[in-house]
């Protein structure tokens, strides 16, 4: 397998993260998001919509989006439960992930970590209220050792993404004591390795990931 990507992409770090805690083989290849490169043809070709992570399979087909790409690799592992009200609860947090954290804090990470705070600031200040509503909601809703119950899950690895970096946005998570905890637990597992490289703020970007 092959996954397009890049370092400093949270939504890449999920990706890695979960191919390595299920021990699979995999090349990476980066795509300079700072230039441009997922915009040109070749990369449009894996992914319409030109953004990271893309997993291409021994076969060659193309996987688009880090949901997307996680659901697949844990069909049939213990990290996505085949019972459908069990894996309903994954899926609900998968959601609000993307739905909640990634237009919240990822955006406001990003805006703070390239300088765009200042000439945006009502933006910033929407994204990262956001992001802190969406603590909040994380923090109710972790009533189990893992987020969508006692067993850890891909829903944990998405929501692990940019919630672990959102002091960089300035909402820090781990002022939330369940969040806090559950942090600690997600990093103590097996085969478990944040490997996130820090935003070149020096560049220009297209986009903050995918």
């Amino acid at each position: 397998m092959i996954l397009y990507e890049h370092p400093a992409s949270a939504n890449c770090l999920k990706v890695r993260i979960l191919l390595r805690q299920l021990g699979l083989d995999f090349e990476r290849v980066t795509l300079d998001l700072f230039s441009g490169e997922t915009r040109k043809p070749e990369h449009l070709a894996r992914n319409p919509d030109g953004r990271v992570p893309v997993l291409e399979l021994d076969g060659g087909e193309m996987i688009p989006e880090s949901g997307a790409i996680m659901l697949y690799l844990a069909e049939g592992t213990p990290l996505l439960p085949s019972e459908p009200l069990a894996r309903a609860r994954v899926h609900q947090w998968l959601f609000f992930e993307q739905n909640q954290i990634e237009p919240g804090l990822a955006v406001a990470r990003f805006m703070a970590l390239i300088g765009r705070v200042k000439k945006r600031p009502e933006i910033f200040a929407d994204r990262l209220g956001q992001g802190r509503r969406a603590l909040e909601s994380l923090e109710r809703g972790l009533v189990e050792d893992f987020v969508a119950g006692p067993d850890y899950s891909v829903a944990d690895i998405a929501l692990y993404g940019y919630v672990h970096c959102a002091h960089e946005a300035g909402a820090d998570a781990r002022e939330y004591p369940r969040i806090a905890a559950w942090l600690d637990r997600v990093e103590a597992t097996p085969g478990f390795e944040n490997d996130l490289e820090p935003i070149p703020v020096s560049s220009v970007v297209l986009r903050p990931g995918a």
